[in-house]
């Protein structure tokens, strides 16, 4: 089966209309309906089942399902207790399109091709099921939509904005991704692995030697090669990486300061403070203090 993707111009904002964590305390199915509106669904604990008209999706921690306007939506499996995940419903005021998977692959050859695609393109693409790389960032613009969205703004448009931000993050990842697995040289695919292995492995303690042990590369030779490839050095990019884990904990967790640097894998408080207000501008309770709202459902 080929992905498909939503295709929507964001000219203007999309049009927010309700968001909130579901969290369910005993075993749970999802309701059948059909809705006018669009919804997005990320996974944040074990695994919600799920289908949109005749396709099952099993919805797991940092996946991230679309459900389109006026298709049906349904459980087909119940889920467990603690299943749980964010969702927001939307609806696209501008014109907008599903596209497959070949689509897809021209739109982005079109978009690369044009130098100055990021001042013409006023175009999102909206994979319906995917499992972004950098979900801590979706999930840091998801708890700054929930706090926009119950602070009574003068301006509701305010959470209009946030939530385009939010499907525009979405959507660079997905073009991002989609463009690396077009990628063909054998050094690219290897790189592509190691990002993937720092991901998954970005609370441990890890260094450049042990990186370059891992896939067997000389450490001046990787971290030369992926600074050319990403502009910047390795070590920065782990830094990067448990700054960005650190941040989801601190929006969406009651951990300490203390706690959340030991989890991502910094065992000194101090030197996690350090590197926080080097990358983030901000220090980690400044940070936590912008985002404290959240609305949570378990019905």
């Amino acid at each position: 089966m080929l992905s498909q993707f939503l295709k929507v111009d964001v000219n203007r904002p999309v049009e927010f209309i309700s968001c909130g964590q579901f969290i369910a305390i005993e075993p749970w199915i999802h309701t059948k309906r059909n809705l006018k509106s669009f919804e997005i669904i990320i996974g944040v604990n074990d695994t919600l089942y799920i289908m949109q008209e005749d396709i099952q999706y099993e919805v797991k921690p940092g996946e991230i399902l679309l459900l389109l306007s006026s298709q049906t939506h349904q459980g087909f499996k119940v889920c467990n207790p603690g299943v749980s995940f964010y969702w927001c419903h939307f609806f696209c005021e501008n014109s907008y399109s599903l596209i497959d998977d070949r689509t897809m692959e021209e739109e982005v050859i079109s978009l690369r091709s044009n130098p100055a695609y990021d001042q013409s393109n006023s175009h999102i693409f909206l994979p319906i099921y995917s499992n972004p790389q950098r979900i801590e960032r979706i999930n840091i613009l998801f708890n700054q939509l929930l706090d926009v969205a119950h602070a009574n703004y003068y301006n509701r448009r305010s959470v209009d904005y946030i939530l385009s931000t939010l499907l525009i993050e979405i959507s660079e990842q997905a073009l991002t991704n989609f463009q690396t697995t077009k990628e063909k040289t054998k050094a690219d695919k290897n790189l592509v692995k190691i990002v993937e292995w720092l991901r998954i492995h970005a609370t441990d303690t890890i260094s450049v030697a042990s990186i370059a042990e891992q896939f067997n590369y000389n450490p001046d030779y990787l971290s030369r090669v992926f600074k050319q490839k990403h502009g910047i050095n390795i070590q920065e990019y782990i830094h990067m990486l448990k700054i960005s884990k650190a941040k989801d904990m601190l929006s969406s967790t009651n951990l300490g300061i203390k706690n959340i640097a030991y989890t991502v894998g910094i065992s000194d408080e101090k030197y996690f403070m350090k590197l926080f207000k080097k990358y983030e501008k901000v220090t980690p309770t400044e940070f936590r203090k912008a985002y404290y709202r959240t609305h949570l459902n378990k019905e």
